[in-house]
């Protein structure tokens, strides 16, 4: 692809929503690659991370949010303060919402957030596929009375549909001013990070409704072999012994099975060997540990 330096436009946008909207699916889409890990459980992404978008002269800087929800917990508070903090100066915020779970009180924090931001908005109703087609009218209408919207899209994350409309309208809405980003980078996430996240993502795919949600992996070593293979020892901590039982399964066999998959994705991604070492620790108070937050990616909240 050649890019003409002198006409080239770049901007941010901020994707907001309630968890479970399809927002991690939405980004992961529209930069053409997976940078965000997906999963059915709400609140899977627990931090910003950027996606980087191309459309012709244009890139697009996506800033994939937690979920926006009631926070009870220091992990929570700590999550909302970054999904605020990933659409803070974005010349474009794009609320997304789940065609088929409607309007209900999770969004009413956000819509009355929103409408205090200056920022320009956007409604992204997602899960069209799935959703019932007058409900849609409906939940557009009620935001349309609550907000200040300059544009409306019916997509599907992951069907595809809308998608191509979608990207072309961002690309255009963006202003005039240098790539932030060099074209082959999709992502601001480090390689330590990334496999921390497919780690946890595999947690949550194979253990579904057993494990709580409060689990995390933190990447303890990350290094290059000689022959060009990555090694990484990750540590996923849990608040109790049961827990640990459930992560290991039966004589080790689901730890290994979550371990090979991991394993598999994250040589695909990097494009190298993977060397994978897990081991399950309880660790009670790691929700209160300044470190895992720093390691995951979260600022300290009190």
């Amino acid at each position: 692809m050649t890019i003409d330096l002198d006409n080239q436009r770049c901007g941010v946008i901020a994707i907001v929503g309630a968890p479970n909207a399809g927002k991690s699916t939405l980004v992961n889409a529209l930069v053409g690659q997976k940078v965000a890990i997906t999963s059915p459980k709400a609140q899977t992404t627990r931090t910003r991370v950027m996606g980087v978008a191309i459309e012709g002269n244009v890139q697009m800087v996506l800033v994939d949010t937690p979920g926006i929800f009631a926070p009870k917990r220091r992990l929570d508070r700590a999550m909302v303060q970054a999904a605020w903090g990933g659409a803070q100066g974005a010349d474009l915020i794009a609320l997304i919402v789940d065609g088929k779970a409607g309007l209900g009180p999770k969004m009413e924090p956000i819509i009355s957030a929103l409408a205090a931001r200056p920022e320009k908005k956007w409604l992204i109703l997602n899960k069209v596929d799935i959703a019932i087609k007058e409900k849609l009218l409906v939940h557009t209408q009620r935001l349309y009375e609550q907000l200040d919207i300059a544009e409306t899209f019916f997509v599907s994350a992951a069907t595809g549909d809308g998608l191509a409309e979608l990207k072309t309208a961002f690309a255009h809405a963006m202003p005039e001013g240098p790539w932030h980003f060099p074209e082959d980078q999709v992502s601001d996430a480090t390689d330590r990070m990334l496999a921390a996240e497919i780690t946890r993502e595999q947690l949550y795919h194979q253990l579904h409704a057993e494990l709580p949600y409060a689990a995390a992996v933190d990447t303890e070593k990350y290094s290059e072999r000689e022959d060009g293979s990555v090694e990484i020892h990750q540590q996923i901590l849990v608040g109790r012994s049961s827990q640990r039982a459930i992560v290991l399964g039966k004589g080790g066999q689901r730890l290994k099975e979550i371990g090979s998959r991991a394993r598999a994705e994250l040589a695909s991604l990097l494009g190298v060997k993977v060397h994978l070492y897990l081991h399950v620790k309880v660790k009670e108070d790691w929700e209160d540990d300044r470190f895992i937050y720093r390691d995951i990616g979260l600022d300290w909240v009190e």
